[in-house]
């Protein structure tokens, strides 16, 4: 059974349904049904999400800088070094400054079967002296409260809705959902941990920069998704980077050589 068959069983929940007592199930259908590799013949699409826009600023800096402006370019540069080559499909979840709902975004990506779903910020951290790239994986319970009051503020953007279904067709439902599930979410943690590898030599990272925690736009179940934090506009360090072009465009071309790197992993 393939991951999106699978899936089409399952629509009309809400995103990450828990399968309670059906783990033991689940675990059995992993067993026969292992991860689905990249679909042959053509190639990894990957979806880049710029976090924020239109009437959402997303972060504002110390010194103006918008998170919503910065996430675009960096965004569109990478798609920019990842399309050069030919070996990737890269598409936007937008391309210029408007809102777009978390759960549209998401869907996005869900729609159109994206290998890799990469979201792009540049946040508030808890605190001024947080620095550095960093990068986020889906948890229901965070790594850590620093990840969790990131997603906290991210999710406030919108919220995921779903149409409710009958009780006893959800604890069949939430069994292959959660399935679907863990197969992408392992390989986002397997693809979390490359990219993270590859970058660091290159830009600063956060402190413990590979996190988890609980973020709307990630609850993609059937597509490997990570949300990169390219810096912090709380520390002013990180934004006068980021409000530069040439530091953006260098952030941009190691992200997107580190998610090329990462895409087959």
């Amino acid at each position: 059974m393939k991951r999106r068959d699978v899936l089409k069983l399952a629509l009309g929940l809400p995103f990450l349904l828990s399968a309670g007592s059906a783990d033991v199930l689940a675990a059995a259908l992993a067993e026969k049904h292992p991860k689905p590799k990249l679909k042959p013949g053509l190639p990894p699409l990957i979806v880049l999400d710029p976090g924020h826009g239109g009437h959402d600023p997303g972060a504002i800096g110390l010194r103006g800088g918008y998170e919503k402006h910065i996430t675009l370019d960096i965004a569109q540069n990478i798609a920019n070094r990842l399309a050069a080559g030919g070996r990737h499909r890269v598409l936007l979840t937008r391309s210029r400054d408007v809102f777009l709902a978390l759960s549209a975004r998401a869907k996005l990506a869900h729609d159109k079967q994206a290998d890799l779903f990469i979201s792009i910020h540049a946040d508030s951290a808890p605190n001024g002296e947080a620095r550095g790239i960093s990068a986020y994986t889906l948890s229901e319970t965070a790594s850590d409260k620093f990840a969790a009051a990131i997603a906290t503020r991210e999710n406030a953007s919108d919220y995921l809705t779903g149409v409710d279904v009958a009780a006893a067709d959800k604890e069949v439902a939430a069994i292959l959902f959660d399935l679907t599930r863990r197969h992408s979410l392992n390989a986002a943690l397997a693809k979390k941990a490359r990219i993270v590898s590859l970058i660091g030599s290159n830009l600063t990272l956060l402190e413990n920069p590979k996190r988890s925690a609980n973020f709307a736009v990630l609850k993609v179940p059937d597509v490997p998704s990570i949300l990169i934090e390219t810096g912090f506009l709380s520390n002013t360090h990180d934004e006068a980077l980021l409000t530069n072009p040439t530091a953006r465009k260098r952030i941009a071309v190691t992200l997107a050589d580190a998610i090329a790197g990462a895409i087959t992993v």
